[in-house]
Parts: structure tokens; C-alpha cells; sequence
């Protein structure tokens, strides 16, 4: 059973309630929101030396804005040796806490590794939705047991915060890279149109063409014609169309 706050600790929470959700806004790019999330997280949660965030991408896990070298290649051994509190916390469970990671016999190939860069103790928090699965927030300290149960509530705090941000984050990022694929899209039509007299539907048919035959993306073919056209050249290149 999950061990309940302290008194004191129901206070932090209650106090660090608001600064949480007004510090993990969705930014426009997941870059800029992650770093929020580990510049909150370092100023906030007591014994926090390290922070980190591990994103899970095509089965793949990513380290994104590390706060500090020694973050960057922590995580960088979890994800080679697929093992660690970071890789648990994604695919096995949703919180995993250790305050002497060399000793603690679940990750004895990755303890080693930690305990030779001098950490000690680490938290590791799943980051998720009721929908997404994201990845995990990672703190790490060079003392030992510097994370408590009062720590642990106050990262899944913050971990949930910042899962929602991250899925506003990922979401502002899909609509502005459809919008400039249109707009790449819509200029590359334009050029079709007045440099063979095609009008809109003929022109985008003819991208279509082109991006099958190329076995390219139609965002991509028309980036490579309006890059083409831009460039110092009398004209752009044909379009890759069959029997060209």
C-alpha cells in the first residue's frame, strides 16, 4: 500500500499546487516545455541535484534537455543497457525509488554505472495520460536516501503536470507542422500553376505523381520545388514524374 503524506508534506503539496500548474504551461515546441518541466522540478523538489526527462519516441527512449552533463549520460546508460529506474518507470510501473542504487539489486549493471559518476539515490516517475504513454522524470542525488515518501508524492505531482503540457506541447507541434506543410504545399501548387498553366486541381494531381513515383512525402516533394525555385537557378527541375 502507497505510503500517505506527512502533515508537512500534504503542506508542500498544498503549497506547490498552484506554482505547478502556472510553471508547466505547454509551449510552443516540446523542447522548451521539457526544459520548464526539469527547471521547476530542480528548484522545487528537496534533494533534486540532477533532473532529467526521458521521452519515449517509436519505442525508443530520448533524453531531452538534461540538467547537466552527468543527467545526459545516466540517462544514456539506461537506455543502452535497457535497465534502470528511468526504463522501469516507462514500461514496468509508475514510480521506482532508491536510496543506494549500487546495493538495490533490481538494476545491478546500471548501479555500478551510477555509483562510479557519484549518484547515490534516484526517483524515477512514469510520465502519462489517461491516453499517452511519455516516458519518465528522472531526479538523481549524490546523498544517500535523499528522496522520501513526501518527495515521492510531490514528483507525481509534478509528473502529471508536466504530462499534460508535454501532450499540449506535442500537439502545438503537430498543428504548426501541418499548417507549414499546407503552406509549403500551397506555394508549391502555385508554381506548377503559372510555369505550366495548370490550374489548382491538375497542379496538386501533379505533386501527387510526383511523390509516389519519388517514394517521397508530398510535404517533401513540395519542399524540395519550392527550395528549387528560391534558389538561384533559370527554373526548378522537373518534378520526378513516371517515364521522366
Amino acid at each position: 500500500m502507497t505510503e500517505q503524506p506527512s502533515l508537512a508534506g500534504r503542506a508542500q503539496l498544498a503549497d506547490v499546487f498552484n506554482r505547478v500548474a502556472r510553471s508547466l504551461e505547454p509551449e510552443p515546441d516540446v523542447e522548451r516545455t521539457v526544459r520548464n518541466i526539469v527547471s521547476a522540478v530542480s528548484v522545487s523538489v528537496p534533494g533534486a541535484e540532477h533532473v532529467g526527462v526521458s521521452l519515449l519516441e517509436d519505442g525508443r527512449i530520448r533524453s531531452v534537455a538534461p540538467s547537466s552533463a552527468l543527467v545526459a549520460r545516466l540517462d544514456e546508460i539506461q537506455h543502452e543497457l535497457s535497465d534502470g529506474p528511468c526504463v522501469d518507470a516507462t514500461f514496468s510501473g509508475q514510480v521506482y525509488r532508491t536510496g543506494d542504487i549500487v546495493a538495490d539489486g533490481r538494476w545491478p549493471s546500471f548501479g555500478q554505472a551510477a555509483a562510479e559518476l557519484g549518484v547515490t539515490s534516484m526517483l524515477a516517475v512514469r510520465l502519462f495520460t489517461a491516453n499517452t504513454l511519455l516516458g519518465a522524470l528522472n531526479l538523481y542525488s549524490t546523498h544517500a536516501d535523499a528522496f522520501d515518501s513526501d518527495t515521492e508524492h510531490l514528483t507525481e505531482l509534478f509528473a502529471a503536470h508536466a504530462a499534460v503540457a508535454l501532450v499540449g506541447a506535442n500537439r502545438q507541434a503537430q498543428l504548426r507542422a501541418a499548417l507549414n506543410a499546407r503552406d509549403v504545399i500551397g506555394m508549391a501548387k502555385g508554381i506548377l500553376m503559372q510555369r505550366h498553366g495548370l490550374d489548382e486541381d491538375r497542379a496538386f494531381g501533379m505533386l501527387i505523381q510526383a511523390s509516389q513515383h519519388a517514394n517521397m512525402k508530398l510535404r517533401e516533394v513540395a519542399h524540395w520545388l519550392v527550395t528549387e525555385c528560391c534558389e538561384d537557378h533559370p527554373g526548378p527541375r522537373s518534378l520526378p514524374l513516371p517515364g521522366k
